[in-house]
């Protein structure tokens, strides 16, 4: 598993130790399922967006593919 280093000012570190606290979990835990929520909704606005594209360009998607 690779690290990331990630700065945060002391008010947002202790918020982040203060909901893990309540969780009963590492701050770490908190923001690992911080990212992988974002990855999840982020990707999930990016296929609509391409899927989209994809319909309106769909006649010229397909000349191109002949």
């Amino acid at each position: 598993m690779s690290e990331i280093l990630l700065p945060l000012d002391p008010a947002l570190r202790a918020a982040l130790d203060d909901l893990a606290d309540a969780r009963g979990c590492a701050p770490e835990d908190v923001v690992l399922d911080a990212v992988r929520g974002y990855l999840r909704q982020e990707t999930g606005r990016v296929r609509a967006v391409a899927d989209g594209l994809a319909r309106h360009h769909a006649d010229l998607l397909r000349r191109l593919g002949e």
